[in-house]
């Protein structure tokens, strides 16, 4: 498991932002697909998709690439474009990648690599975040804790769900047929107005990600993020092992590498709680915390 503590310094002031991260690979696997990065004061979590086998991408990379090069695009984006907004500079980043693949591949192929994103920027008075797919963030701020997502993802595997299962059985008669059924209809709507959106291709997926502003002064000023992996995340949303709350004061108290640890024991032994088609998965956390601000604030 990688972990990292990195305080976030701006010139002239006390720090604003200390940032603690843990990054897993599934049990088992030696590539992680999950990327935890922090570049100035931004950070953020990309969870590439995982391509089920037998499956075809139309591409001679894979997730681990492309979550790893999205995620250098961003950085240099940021760089270039500080106070772009992080739907542009995500935009960007997209565009860059579809260059980093040389013309080798097949880019409107509906396989073709994908990622989650979870952004969180400091920007001096504010804080700024951009979610895209199921890699959720969770505020604490005014002394409310609150959870941007984005369910789209969700809803879409809910509606395919219902669609297999209303296929007569003697069609798709095994398990394996029906699953690679639902993979070839989820990869259908991908980046759809009617489906869901994620980092891949097409740099308009990035105006479609959820966003927003959170104040880092006065009296609903924000004290603790925490970006999340669907695989760290499911410690809520599948096992219920803790509420969002509970998940901030664990990742608070103990480092985010203890929910790591709390999610790999659940999935070994609340396996019967899953509802993803993986046992495993990878798992990432970044824990933001913010101090009280500017020197004599």
């Amino acid at each position: 498991m990688n972990s990292a503590v990195e305080p976030v310094r701006a010139v002239g002031r006390a720090p604003l932002m200390r940032v603690r991260s843990a990054s897993a690979p599934a049990p088992g696997r030696e590539v992680n697909e999950d990327v935890v990065f922090r570049f100035g004061s931004l950070v953020g979590v990309l969870d590439g998709a995982t391509v089920p086998e037998g499956f075809d991408t139309g591409c001679v990379h894979g997730p681990e690439w492309y979550v790893r090069h999205l995620a250098a695009r961003i950085g240099l984006a940021e760089a270039a474009r500080p106070t772009a907004s992080l739907m542009s500079n995500l935009a960007a980043a997209i565009l860059a990648v579809r260059a980093d693949h040389d013309g080798h591949c097949d880019l409107d192929h509906p396989g073709t690599p994908s990622s989650t994103v979870c952004l969180l920027r400091e920007g001096g008075d504010q804080a700024d975040y951009l979610v895209l797919c199921d890699s959720p963030l969770v505020l604490d701020a005014g002394g409310r804790i609150s959870v941007v997502s984005d369910d789209r993802l969700d809803r879409a595997m809910a509606d395919l769900r219902e669609t297999v299962a209303a296929v007569p059985a003697g069609a798709m008669a095994d398990r394996l047929t029906r699953f690679r059924r639902a993979v070839g209809l989820q990869r259908e709507r991908m980046n759809k107005t009617h489906g869901y959106w994620v980092a891949a291709a097409d740099p308009d997926a990035a105006y479609h990600a959820v966003t927003g502003t959170v104040p880092l002064h006065g009296p609903g000023a924000l004290r603790r993020a925490a970006l999340l992996s669907d695989g760290a995340s499911s410690a809520v949303e599948q096992f219920g092992l803790v509420d969002w709350p509970g998940l901030l004061d664990l990742v608070t108290t103990d480092g985010p590498g203890a929910l790591i640890d709390q999610v790999r024991t659940a999935e070994r032994d609340l396996a019967d709680r899953l509802r993803r088609h993986k046992s495993v998965d990878d798992a990432s956390v970044v824990l933001c915390e913010f101090g009280p601000g500017r020197s004599g604030a």
